[in-house]
Formats: structure tokens, sequence, C-alpha cells
């Protein structure tokens, strides 16, 4: 089999620039959130020491969910997985020194997206940067939410009207910000295929990109920004012909589809994450040589960011020593090993091109599949991708208890250990120091100003307008994400997934 166009040409499977690498090194984008948000300031100069050229931030669970820390939904969660942000004054204590118009920061953030990317921009603004200046990416991408990862909070109606809120503003506003990324990364931890990571992540972005439309956007003001995340898994040379398989699709996709002037349309950019469901608790240095395989799967498939995992993430959130050991292995992989003097080195082989076309076909069943349903959204409402990804889970499951996979450690060279590491440990104090700033902060804003800013937005949600700017609004009063997100489950409601799936 012939070897594909050269990389930056269409259909870019083999990179999305002539010289990929040997001109840019991928972003080194460690993801990084905990206890509060002075720890992870402190986490996130760390890393930009050592060497790390973007930032990448992890909420806690209620911050995810639109809950204040101290709401009693919030009991237990709070800076357990990521960093809690109350209100403006934790964002501007998150990136307290660190000049925004200077750093690309991206937020894995879905269901309350619109109301972080709104802090995150009053605060840059606060710092003297101009919106046109800041860059980075907000994940807003909640229909995967419903389908594999469950953090959503309102109907999808509702929720695909604030992820195009998102992307219009953006478009107006940001030019260098990605305003959404649809996520695979999830779909495929929860346990689905290869292939149907990539089917089901463009079936998502084609909902986006439709939702958008019926909104009168024109698809060369938004597409060019849309982005894309996949978690790079275990099987080395089947990820690496995923990542040449995605852009490959996305390009015939969306020229099947559309007509648009800018050929950045149907260019994939992505961010790679080595995949968390790998790692292991038992004997968990091992971890070290699965991510950097990994890491280098992802690069050998042409990412364009990358998150390499801490060796002891099955145990706890990573500590400061093993952040550091990820993000060396990124560095040793584009320092050292000589991959990166050359572009898509395993492209035109047989084997890497029948795999990369193989994907390709049965991702495009997958988007079919999807199609016949309706689209995304009214699969989502009849759990359509959720049986698939719980059905190849399942299998996935019953290989590895009977010995069909065999992972090191777990059910092959099994060895008792006298104990584990501890993982990052959280701070039982800061939680309750978190609770009392919010209180502080209550008691200091202008609750009139807060009070005028929520009516403002309780009528806009009640009417078509874009979102943004009354959140904006909002977050300048000194409104809490609990009181900013309640006014939104008042106004747009709350899902809870159909029964059985």
């Amino acid at each position: 089999m012939d070897a594909p166009p050269p990389a930056g040409k269409p259909p870019f499977t083999r990179g999305i620039h002539e010289g990929m690498y040997r001109d840019r090194i991928w972003t080194m984008r460690q993801y990084a959130g905990f206890s509060d948000p002075e720890s992870t300031n402190k986490r996130f100069k760390s890393l930009l020491k050592s060497g790390q050229s973007g930032l990448s931030v992890a909420f806690d669970l209620p911050t995810q969910l639109g809950f204040d820390s101290d709401d009693e939904h919030s009991i237990g969660e709070v800076g357990r997985v990521g960093v809690p942000i109350d209100s403006i004054s934790d964002m501007r204590l998150l990136f307290e020194g660190i000049k925004l118009s200077d750093v690309s920061t991206s937020m894995t953030i879905n269901a309350p997206a619109a109301v972080l990317l709104a802090m995150y921009s009053v605060v840059a603004e606060e710092q003297g940067a101009e919106l046109s200046e800041i860059s980075g990416t907000v994940q807003n991408d909640v229909l995967k939410e419903y389908m594999a990862r469950g953090l959503h909070i309102h109907p999808p109606e509702g929720s695909m009207r604030l992820a195009v809120d998102i992307i219009e503003w953006c478009s107006e506003n940001t030019p260098k910000w990605n305003p959404i990324s649809v996520s695979g990364y999830h779909i495929r931890e929860a346990g689905s295929t290869a292939s149907q990571e990539v089917g089901l992540t463009i079936s998502n972005a084609l909902a986006y990109i439709e939702a958008a439309k019926e909104r009168g956007l024109r698809l060369d003001t938004f597409a060019p920004r849309i982005s894309f995340f996949f978690g790079c898994h275990r099987d080395f040379l089947e990820e690496i012909c995923k990542f040449r398989a995605a852009r490959t699709l996305w390009y015939q996709i969306m020229n099947e589809r559309y007509d648009f002037d800018d050929f950045r349309c149907g260019r994939m950019r992505f961010h790679t994450q080595t995949a968390g469901v790998t790692l292991t608790a038992q004997q968990s240095t091992n971890n070290i040589v699965r991510v950097a395989y990994q890491a280098l799967a992802s690069v050998l498939g042409g990412t364009q960011s990358l998150h390499t995992n801490g060796y002891d993430e099955a145990l706890g959130l990573p500590t400061e020593d093993s952040a550091r050991v990820a993000l060396r292995t990124q560095q040793i992989i584009a320092h050292e090993i000589g991959v990166v003097d050359h572009v898509d080195p395993l492209g035109g082989a047989p084997l890497i091109e029948d795999m990369t076309s193989n994907i390709i076909s049965e991702a495009r069943n997958v988007i079919e599949s999807i199609d016949a349903h309706g689209g995304s959204v009214e699969a989502v409402k009849a759990g359509i991708q959720t049986r698939m990804i719980h059905e190849s889970a399942w299998i996935q499951q019953n290989e590895l208890e009977d010995d069909m996979q065999r992972v090191i450690g777990v059910n092959l060279h099994v060895e008792e250990e006298a104990s584990y590491p501890a993982g990052q440990v959280i701070d039982d104090e800061a939680i309750e120091r978190q609770i009392s700033k919010l209180s502080n902060h209550r008691s200091t804003r202008n609750n009139t100003e807060v009070e005028n800013a929520l009516g403002a937005l309780r009528i806009a949600v009640s009417g078509d307008e874009n979102l943004i700017n009354p959140i904006r609004g909002a977050c300048k009063s000194g409104a809490t994400i609990g009181e900013i997100c309640g006014i939104l489950r008042d106004g747009l409601g709350t899902w809870t997934a159909p029964g059985g799936i």
C-alpha cells in the first residue's frame, strides 16, 4: 500500500504540519490541581520552572458540578481530585504571579465551563491582558459526560445551548482560544475500543457543528478552533494508527458534509493523555514504563500537546516528584531519542497503513450508527453510546479475568507488596481554609451588586441571548459558582440518565 500524502497536506494522515516536530515540539501540558488554589499555584510554578510549556487545570468534583465548597453535596470531595474554585477570588489566587497573556491554559471543565471561562477571562483582563491575547482551551464537551463520565448538570438541550454560547463568544472575542475540546479520552477510559473512541468523538464534534450552524454561525468562523482530546492506551501500534486514522476521517467527513473556505476546518488538532485506566496500583513504578511507551505512541501519532500520567496515579493524585518524572519522560522523548527528527516515521509501512485504514472504516461505521439514531444528542437520550461503551468494557473485563489480557503485577509476574506509595496527601486543614475563605468572600463583597448581576443572569437565561457576558458580570460582582449554577439549574433544568444504562 502506498503512503498517504505528506504531512501538512490533506487528509493530514501523516500530521497537520509539514515539518511536525522538526519545526516545533508538542506542548508539554501536565494536568494539575489539588487541595486549594494556593497549593495548585505552587505546583503550576514548579512545573513551569521544570520546563513545562503549558498549564492544564484539574478541578475538584464540586466545581465540576457547579457546587460551592460549603454545599452539602460537596462534603468529602473538596480539593480531592482537583482544585476548588468557588469564586473569582480563587481564580485570582490560582494564577497569582502567572501572566495569562504569556501562558496557554487548558481547563478540564464541562457542565459549568461557561462559568470557569468567564472567571478566567476576567482575571486575565484584570492582569492587563486583552481578550485577543489569551490562549488555551476549555473542554466544554458535555455530550461525552452523558455517555462516559457522568458529570453533567442540565438536559442535553440546555447543555448544548451553553456549549454553543461559548463557541460563539470565543469566535467574537478570543481568537486564540479553543472553545471546545471534543474528548474521546473519557470514552476510552470508560471501556470503548480505539475505533469507537474515534467514531463517537467525531459524532459529538458533528453535533456541536450542527448546533452552531443552527445558531447562525458560519463554519469558517469557529470550526478551525475546534480541538480534540484522545487517550493513548497500551496497544502501541494500534494507538499510533488511531491518531493517523482520526485525522484522516475528520478531514474526509468534513469535506463530505460541509462547504468551507478555511482548510483548517478539516484539520484535526488534538491533545493526548496517557491512559489512566492502564495504570496499576501493584508494582506502581512499572507505570513509568507504561507511560513512556504511551507517550512515544502519542508522538509517533502526531499529537499537538501531551500529558503524561504520574506513576502513582492508580493510588492518588500525583506527587510533585512523580509529576516531575512524568514531565521528564516527555522531555527525554523530545530531546534524546531522535524521533522528532522524522515526520511520521512509521508511515508507509504496510502494517501501519492497513491498521490505519481498518480503524477509519470501523470508526466510520460507528458514526453511521449514531447518525441512524438522529445524531449524538438524540442517541444520548436513548443511551445508545453508553450501551456501546458498556458492552465493550464488559468484554475487556472478561478478557482480563480470563487472562486473555496480561498485565504485569496484576495477573502476570505477581508479587506480594509490603506497602504502596501514598500519592499526594490532601491537607484536611486546606479544606477548612477553603470553606472559611468562601465565607469571608461572601461577607466582604457587595451583595447588592451580586443580587443585581444574578438577576440579570436569570432574565438572560429565560430568553435566548448568549449567556457568557451575563455570567461574566456575575463573576465580576463576586457571585459564587454555586450561585451562578443555581440560576442555570433553575432556568435550564437538570438531567437524570435513562434507567438501566
